[in-house]
């Protein structure tokens, strides 16, 4: 074959794969835009959700300073809102993911919470708007993305100690050269230089391989947020977008960073081996690097805007796909007064979950029931829904009516062999904090699960007793489920209204309807439980009689 012949197979076979590959691209853009039509109002397909990275920018953010109030590790645990963010997760990019995470877990004063539905309104309606700006957000979907969290948050590097030598080194290789070219002798200083600056280049290749991650995501972080900010629909949901021209201008500096680490790669070296060189001599990567540790450090608060403004768009897509589902919402009533009302409310975790209803004026509640009666969901859905109301505007009830305030649980309570803490010890504890905080002006919500459940009868119910009627105070809510029926002719005349759920046996078998019920609860089944799974005639007996004895 001719020179001539080869040229043309070659550009033949790069035509070919650029085409092919620009198909395939085009194919895959199709794929994934249909994937967003056709799953939107539903839950992602992702089973592996890492939380260590999702919650980074929750657990390092300093807002958390103004928030209204701070879901705790304990509430997280007892309302299972690992599960629950699994289910309202509908974001396109990792800012996405942990923006709304620290939402879920960072109530906001009441006043910023309209801002945010309306840009959530904005989503659910206009359809067109919202794919575009999905597309855009899904360029932000790989697991590198979450690094860009590192820049708005981690703390500035500081320079190490020989950075004070780093400019002398520079001025001397640049003097020496010119002198080299007088008399060769001093190429041999030369030498030196270059060997304790490519020591230099080294180690500061150590910070740049830290940082290039990050760096690189928010090279592709601002370009998405410069393209959202076209969109006047959504422009007009922020005061103001002026930190993109901010960072712009350190964008030059970020995007050399980024591409110095592909040095590492065999043809890139080659092709610049030479500039490499250039930058060893004169240690212009590391005067470079420390350079943009200072652009970066003075622009913490328009990086961290940034990281805002692509997290608030992406959540509030979220929640206008959660909105858009088939369960049913409303937007919350906040009120002044002492009213908590809620109706058919339902846990969104729960399958075909029964819908009940329930209003709490200057009142808290005592729900009892049997085993599995669904006591211990009921209260969660209240506490979950509340959760959503002041981080989203949004409840999964037909209405629902409460004051603004802060949230509190005891629910799941664990031995910690390690810490040598007991079941009851822990209880203790965690109670106390509740204990602290209703003593504030601020209403609350106090979610417990059998109370005291570690200790004997006796002082479970006396010190229960004693706690709830403290809790519930002015200007409290307390949602406490229990097994201990003593308890309602202690706190009916505390302010506590009774409701219970109950079962039927049906067949020989147990029945629960899930419905609330007002009142006390009249029925026990634990016994019962015990004899529909064949336990031996003897022991049935036996409990019955100490039963009739003891407690009737």
């Amino acid at each position: 074959m001719t020179t001539t012949s080869w040229i043309i197979l070659i550009l033949s076979v790069l035509i070919i794969f650029y085409l092919w590959s620009n198909y395939k691209k085009k194919q895959r853009f199709i794929k994934f835009k249909e994937y967003l039509i056709n799953h939107w109002g539903k839950p992602k397909t992702d089973k592996y959700f890492n939380f260590f990275s999702i919650k980074q920018y929750f657990e390092n953010n300093s807002h958390k300073n103004k928030a209204f109030h701070l879901i705790s590790n304990s509430t997280v645990n007892d309302l299972d809102l690992e599960e629950v963010f699994k289910f309202i997760d509908r974001t396109s990019s990792k800012i996405g993911q942990q923006f709304l995470y620290y939402k879920l877990r960072t109530i906001s004063p009441k006043e910023q919470l309209e801002s945010f539905s309306l840009l959530t309104e904005l989503f659910k309606t206009d359809s067109k708007l919202r794919l575009k700006t999905q597309l855009q957000l899904s360029k932000l979907n790989t697991p590198n993305n979450y690094d860009f969290e590192a820049l708005v948050n981690d703390k500035p590097l500081e320079k190490p100690s020989y950075y004070k030598y780093v400019y002398a080194l520079t001025f001397a290789a640049i003097l020496f050269i010119f002198l080299s070219f007088y008399k060769a002798v001093f190429i041999l200083p030369l030498i030196l230089i270059f060997a304790v600056n490519s020591v230099i280049h080294l180690k500061n290749k150590q910070n740049v391989t830290y940082y290039n991650s990050a760096i690189f995501q928010f090279i592709k972080s601002l370009k998405v947020g410069t393209s959202l900010a076209q969109e006047q629909k959504i422009t007009q949901h922020f005061k103001d977008t002026s930190f993109l021209s901010a960072l712009k201008k350190i964008k030059l500096k970020t995007e050399f960073i980024s591409f110095d680490n592909k040095m590492d790669d065999p043809i890139a070296s080659i092709l610049w081996f030479f500039i490499e060189l250039i930058k060893i001599q004169f240690n212009i990567g590391t005067l470079l690097f420390y350079s943009f540790i200072n652009s970066i450090t003075n622009e913490k608060e328009n990086l961290d805007k940034l990281f805002q403004f692509i997290g608030k768009i992406d959540s509030a897509i979220a929640i206008a796909s959660v909105k858009s589902g088939e369960l049913t919402t409303c937007k919350p009533q906040f009120v002044t007064d002492k009213l908590l009302s809620v109706k058919e409310i339902i846990h969104p975790l729960v399958k075909n979950c029964v819908l009940n209803s329930l209003e709490l004026e200057h009142k808290s509640l005592l729900l009892t029931g049997s085993n599995m009666s669904g006591k211990t969901t009921f209260i969660r859905s209240i506490a979950l829904n509340t959760l959503f109301a002041q981080s989203f505007d949004f409840a999964f009830a037909k209405e629902f009516t409460l004051p603004f305030l802060k949230l509190y649980s005891s629910i799941k309570i664990a031995d910690e062999l390690i810490n040598d803490t007991s079941y009851y010890l822990k209880e203790v504890l965690t109670i106390k904090e509740l204990i602290n905080a209703s003593n504030n002006s601020t209403p609350n919500l106090f979610v417990l699960d059998e109370i005291f459940k570690g200790t004997n009868t006796v002082e479970r119910i006396s010190g229960g007793k004693a706690i709830l009627s403290y809790l519930n105070n002015e200007n409290n809510f307390v949602l406490v489920s229990t097994h201990d029926i003593e308890l309602t002719d202690l706190l009916k005349e505390q302010q506590f209204d009774l409701y219970h759920f109950t079962e039927t046996i049906q067949d020989e078998k147990l029945h629960f309807d899930h419905k609330l019920k007002q009142g006390k609860l009249k029925t026990r089944n634990a016994i019962k439980i015990l004899e529909l799974h064949n336990y031996p005639k003897e022991i049935i007996e036996d409990a019955r009689k100490v039963e009739k004895d003891v407690f009737l």
